[in-house]
């Protein structure tokens, strides 16, 4: 069965449900701009005027904005907004924006949550003109790009909806009995250097010796080297213990793995009975590790015959921009992402049918389910998509 014959919704991460004859029609982006005017958290004078990076949280259906000092810190439990906004020369004339929109969803986020963020980044699409680059970010597989736009990426336990939350917005950080795991993103090939810091159950089984952690006891921090964790990890994991020890005077104590004291790091996390010098500590890492597939594939959405096709166009590492067709859709599975390219002259049914094709073509393939995917339209591409055409 082609990816566009009797697709259906997946379950957890639709965009909207939608009356598909309306979809893209100029009554669809007036009535959707109408709404974007109203927003509160797009009509603040800064959104699209000015370049910067801007987050927001999804709270009871609402779009509130993240405090900037939280910014790289996100709750599995919650769904975000993202907005990277750059300003570029364009063809040797004035400076003008490009944007990058990111809807984030916390592995435990709510399907009203990841519903709100999703039909938000829409609705702000449009308050932006239809010129900004789409991405699905899902908390276990995150892409490069959404990856470069913090030092680090910080995921907190508990959520809005949740009782278990460590921060409150009001006061300074309090993490009691908090297990923080600092480690190098093992798929994130454009950035080398990408630190994710995860809050992970306090327990010893938590512990991972390629890794650090730090426990924040409260009154005293430590911090848990493990014996082959890299120098970025210790740099890293540095940095948050500088920002957590910020707000409260507190000792810190830092011990490798190999040094006897480390154990009373493992006591404290109820390991007593373990022999640290013999046992081998390994835990999964909280983030995906989907195989990259070797072969890139170019896809034409196209109803250019009379009836709607999807059809590959090329493969292999030969796809470049010529091989794109302003009058049509295409579908770029690049391997570690997924992107799709709306052409200027693409029909109302191709703009309508994209979102349903790539969720069909996702369920159809392995490895794919957890891939950052991302939409651009002619002449707004940022850098991202064509680093993924070339590449």
């Amino acid at each position: 069965m082609p990816p566009h014959a009797g697709l259906v919704h997946l379950e957890g991460y639709d965009w909207r449900d939608s009356n598909i004859a309306l979809v893209n029609s100029d009554i669809d982006h007036k009535v959707k701009y109408q709404s974007a005017t109203t927003e509160p958290a797009w009509n603040d004078g800064i959104i699209g005027v000015r370049p910067g990076v801007f987050i927001w949280r999804i709270e009871d259906f609402e779009v509130v904005p993240w405090p900037s000092k939280r910014y790289g810190s996100f709750h599995e439990g919650d769904s975000y907004i993202v907005l990277k906004s750059e300003s570029i020369k364009a063809d040797g004339h004035e400076d003008k924006l490009i944007h990058d929109i990111f809807f984030w969803l916390g592995r435990h986020t709510t399907q009203d949550e990841a519903g709100t963020a999703a039909y938000k980044t829409v609705e702000l699409d449009e308050f932006l003109r239809g010129t900004a680059t789409q991405h699905r970010e899902l908390q276990l597989s995150p892409s490069d790009a959404f990856l470069q736009l913090f030092p680090r990426v910080k995921i907190l336990r508990g959520g809005v909806q949740s009782g278990f939350t460590h921060i409150n917005l009001d006061e300074e950080v309090q993490h009691v009995n908090a297990l923080l795991r600092v480690f190098k993103h093992p798929g994130a090939a454009a950035s080398r250097d990408a630190i994710l810091v995860h809050e992970v159950e306090p327990s010893w089984k938590s512990l991972d010796e390629e890794d650090v952690f730090i426990f924040d006891k409260g009154d005293k921090v430590f911090v848990w080297q493990g014996k082959r964790c890299s120098p970025m990890e210790k740099l890293k994991a540095a940095q948050v213990v500088n920002d957590l020890t910020i707000a409260k005077h507190v000792d810190v104590e830092v011990l490798s793995q190999t040094e006897a004291r480390s154990k009373i790091i493992v006591d404290a996390l109820g390991g007593q009975e373990i022999d640290s010098f013999s046992t081998e500590f390994h835990c999964a890492r909280p983030v995906s590790t989907a195989t990259e597939r070797e072969v890139k594939k170019l896809f034409r959405l196209s109803d250019a015959e009379g009836d709607l096709s999807f059809d590959l166009v090329k493969e292999g590492n030969g796809i470049e921009k010529g091989d794109l067709d302003a009058d049509d859709v295409f579908l770029l599975d690049a391997g570690k992402s997924i992107w799709v390219w709306e052409g200027q002259g693409a029909s109302t049914v191709e703009k309508a049918m994209w979102l349903k094709v790539v969720q069909r073509y996702v369920s159809q393939q392995q490895n794919t389910a957890d891939l950052s995917v991302g939409k651009v339209r002619q002449g707004h591409e940022g850098q991202a998509f064509w680093t993924a055409v070339e590449a």
